[in-house]
């Protein structure tokens, strides 16, 4: 398993990613329809764009298939002044999840973060996405709940929140 920076070129396989991994994560989380709405051309593009406006690491296999991704940068909110960083999106292909994958995903972010002098992180994730599991068993605290709608279902997003970026660098 290798991980590195995404290119260009890796958006259709980290669009395919998204799709696939929306689709069985968030399943009876989210509508259905609106998971079937998802395609890959419209995140393809999202994805060339994303890659050279942000930083985005990929997980990848020994025969070059990207499984997983991760990105990260600055708190979008503004609102949460302990928190300067944020982990915006991290999605692995189902049948890689539980093998250590996220952890060594969210590595690359933290470091990437404390290089632009920032110490602290938060990630959001839906009430009933058992990844809640994954971001505590990581050591993230509980920072808020907020309240969002999908497809015009009320959905709960949790933040957690590391004050500390240095383990979450360290040990990957």
């Amino acid at each position: 398993m290798k991980i590195r920076k995404a290119t260009r070129q890796d958006a259709p396989s980290i669009a395919k990613v998204h799709v696939d991994s929306w689709r069985t994560t968030y399943k009876n989380i989210v509508p259905d329809a609106f998971l079937n709405s998802l395609n890959y051309e419209d995140r393809t593009k999202l994805w060339e764009r994303n890659v050279t406006q942000m930083s985005v690491f990929v997980a990848e296999t020994e025969d070059g298939e990207v499984i997983g991704f991760s990105t990260g940068g600055k708190e979008r909110e503004g609102k949460y002044d302990e928190y300067e960083g944020e982990l915006y999106a991290i999605y692995i292909f189902e049948g890689y999840q539980g093998k250590g994958i996220g952890k060594k995903l969210v590595k690359p972010v933290a470091e990437e973060l404390l290089q632009n002098g920032i110490n602290s992180m938060l990630v959001w994730v839906l009430e009933d996405n058992d990844a809640t599991y994954f971001y505590e068993k990581l050591g993230g605290k509980y920072v808020d709940t907020s309240d969002m709608t999908i497809a015009g279902v009320k959905l709960k997003e949790i933040a957690y929140g590391w004050q500390d970026l240095d383990k979450l660098a360290k040990e990957g």
